[in-house]
């Protein structure tokens, strides 16, 4: 038994190797007869043909735009400064940081004791100024009247000394009378010098008095103005900030306590390179008042205010170049002083200019356009202007030529295309949602934390709209994670 099962499995693994050999010859064979009867032509290239985007070149006016980012200011800032040292008393329920407060509105109160003993010794030296002034013209008029008196007694003593002398003439007098009328003639004489220099000295009291009740007065002057300035008012209706001050402490002279702004008079600082500058001249060389627009962005929707550009810095800055130039907001409600802003600025229309996606052009100046045969033509353009994805254009040969949209290294002169013509869309930042798109965004929006109520109002409010801005979409999809 043993020996019959070996040999049917011998015979069993003969006819298997037989029938794989059988197989392997009948692969060779049609192997060489393939090879045999090949074609020995070789197969005809096709050529690759490529799909663009094409847009119709077409000329136009455009008002460029300048972007930068600036920092809001308030043009009318105060700083809050105690004039004098000295304890706090009160101060007004609005005296704290964000407060806002009206002109003429008592801010801060200091403790006033000192300042009103001064004034008080000040109003008594001013009482004895007035007095001694009194005093002096009194002294004045007594010093006139004594003069008036010695003089007169002079004039008798004169004439009794003339009567002598003509008696002693005639031989009826004596020369003892003549010698002692004379005597008493130069004491009269004396007496008047005298009283002169009494009334020169009464003079120069009453200047003394004069001089003395002049800096009473101004001492009291002074005294009023630091008893004033114990109490400190708002100049203007404004916001306070950077406060920190509080009821009972000790302020220094001098030392800054806040400090007031007007947040309607803001205006925005932005700095722009030299040739940015240039370009917002006038023909004379003087910086026009070009309109400019301020924006912020905020979720879910943007703060924006216009204004006008009112002046430049009068030097370039320490390490800084470019020039900065200061614009006045018209109306800014939202804004405060600090914010970073970007600033977008009209510049002078530009004539005969294309405005194409800046894909169009490439590094060498040239854009690529569709010619005949569908196939590609390379002409050179000059840039005039870079305008965020836009580019402003122009060239001889460029108006009413399909430009290609979206260049690759694929793509140059005589490569065959496929035109996809698209044409330019006022309202290509506008963007129309399906009902499942509306429904998505408006749930994302109203799960979102971060968005307030009102916020979110006025989200799903510009969200129901038939077509949707196309920035509001990339914030909300940039924020969603999308």
């Amino acid at each position: 038994m043993r020996f019959l099962r070996q040999s049917l499995v011998g015979v069993f693994l003969t006819s298997m190797t037989l029938a794989l050999l059988f197989v392997a010859s009948q692969l060779v064979v049609g192997a060489v007869r393939d090879v045999l009867t090949r074609d020995s032509k070789p197969p005809q290239a096709r050529e690759r043909v490529f799909a663009v985007t094409l847009q119709t070149a077409e000329l136009e006016t455009v008002t460029p735009y300048l972007e930068a980012f600036g920092e809001i200011q308030s043009r009318r800032r105060l700083e809050l400064r105690a004039a004098l040292g000295g304890r706090v008393l009160s101060l007004a329920d609005d005296f704290e940081d964000g407060g806002v407060v009206s002109a003429g509105e008592l801010l801060v109160e200091l403790d006033p004791a000192d300042a009103q003993s001064a004034l008080d010794r000040a109003h008594s030296d001013l009482l004895d100024a007035q007095f001694e002034e009194r005093d002096a013209e009194r002294s004045l008029l007594l010093a006139q009247d004594e003069l008036k008196a010695a003089e007169a007694q002079a004039g008798l003593r004169d004439r009794a000394l003339q009567r002598q002398r003509d008696l002693e003439s005639r031989g009826v007098g004596a020369t003892a009378s003549v010698e002692e009328a004379e005597l008493a003639s130069t004491s009269a004489h004396q007496e008047v010098l005298a009283r002169r220099i009494g009334l020169a000295q009464a003079e120069s009291r009453v200047d003394q008095a004069t001089t003395l009740l002049a800096r009473a007065r101004i001492t009291l002057e002074a005294a009023e103005r630091d008893l004033e300035d114990m109490t400190i008012r708002a100049r203007f209706s404004g916001t306070l900030t950077g406060v920190t001050l509080v009821e009972g402490r000790l302020v220094a002279a001098n030392e800054k306590l806040a400090e007031l702004v007007d947040p309607n008079a803001l205006e925005v600082a932005f700095r722009v390179s030299t040739a940015q500058y240039v370009r917002l001249l006038d023909g004379n060389g003087d910086l026009t008042a070009a309109p400019v627009t301020v924006s912020l962005e905020v979720t879910g929707t943007d703060l924006t205010a216009t204004g006008r550009i009112s002046r430049d810095s009068g030097s370039a800055g320490e390490g800084q170049t470019g020039r900065l130039i200061y614009a006045r907001l018209n109306d800014a409600p939202g804004f405060k002083p600090g914010d970073f802003v970007t600033v977008s600025v009209e510049e002078k229309p530009l004539d005969q200019v294309v405005r194409l996606p800046a894909s169009v052009l490439d590094a060498a100046g040239t854009v690529l356009v569709l010619g005949q045969d569908d196939r590609l033509e390379v002409i050179a353009v000059q840039l005039v202007r870079r305008q965020g994805d836009e580019v402003l254009l122009r060239g001889p040969d460029l108006e009413g030529r399909e430009v290609v949209i979206g260049r690759t290294p694929l793509l140059g002169s005589g490569v065959r295309v496929r035109p996809l013509r698209i044409e330019a869309d006022a309202g290509a930042d506008l963007v129309e949602l399906t009902d499942a798109r509306r429904a998505e965004l408006v749930a994302k929006v109203e799960a979102s934390a971060r968005m307030t109520q009102d916020v979110k109002a006025r989200v799903i409010a510009q969200l129901a709209a038939e077509k949707v801005p196309a920035s509001l979409l990339r914030r909300l999809e940039e924020r969603a994670g999308g």
